[in-house]
């Protein structure tokens, strides 16, 4: 698991100036083998900001313990263990409510709550920040020429072993939880939301993991 020895998990909401987007490939199923490029189906999440009014979605909240600076400096600045672990994002201090019944921005900004999360980035940036050796390591060798370069257009479209493991994630949560995620999460299109693409391609949530990673995307 990611984060082991979290404390305190609950729900909170993001504020209508993000959106959250299955809208870049992520390397890690290329590497365990779950991404397929014939259809594209191997996009993974992020946030990123908007300014459409299409933005706000309910999202998990939790602190983990840090006395160590694991994660993040005394100044809030992520670790570099932390970066390495969500090599391909940009990880920002971001707002966020937990009034999960309104998206009213006055009752956001006056909870005036901080988290940590992991944005949209440049493929530049990830070169800068990792290098190009590392680039050609975890995409080029597998054909993928950019992380986050794929135009709405693309026909990108999500893992379906990580969309079936993060629906059923959001399900365990609750009908407010699970309503946001199908009705609040986008395809690379920023159109189409996870609801309709699971209507329209009800089998992705047939698609399991194999036995090796059945713990891990299980939800």
């Amino acid at each position: 698991l990611t984060f082991p020895n979290l404390i305190n998990f609950r729900l909170g909401r993001v504020p209508s100036n993000y959106r959250r987007v299955f809208g870049h490939p992520a390397s890690i199923f290329f590497q365990r083998n779950i991404a397929n490029q014939e259809t594209l189906e191997m996009s993974s999440l992020s946030i990123e900001p908007c300014d459409d009014g299409d933005g706000g979605f309910i999202c998990s909240i939790f602190e983990v313990p840090n006395s160590n600076q694991e994660f993040t400096t005394a100044n809030g600045v992520p670790s570099q263990a932390f970066l390495e672990r969500e090599e391909e994002f940009h990880i920002i201090q971001m707002p966020y409510s937990q009034n999960l019944n309104s998206n009213d921005e006055t009752k956001t900004k006056a909870l005036n709550s901080i988290g940590l999360a992991c944005t949209s980035s440049t493929d530049a940036a990830y070169i800068a920040q990792w290098g190009q050796q590392r680039f050609d390591d975890h995409y080029s060798k597998y054909g993928i020429t950019t992380i986050w370069g794929w135009r709405r257009d693309s026909g990108l479209r999500p893992c379906a072993v990580y969309l079936r493991h993060c629906y059923l994630a959001a399900k365990s949560m609750g009908g407010v939880c699970f309503n946001s995620f199908l009705d609040d999460t986008y395809l690379v299109d920023r159109k189409t939301t996870v609801r309709e693409y699971v209507q329209r391609y009800p089998n992705v949530l047939e698609t399991e993991p194999p036995d090796s990673l059945r713990d891990r995307y299980s939800g």
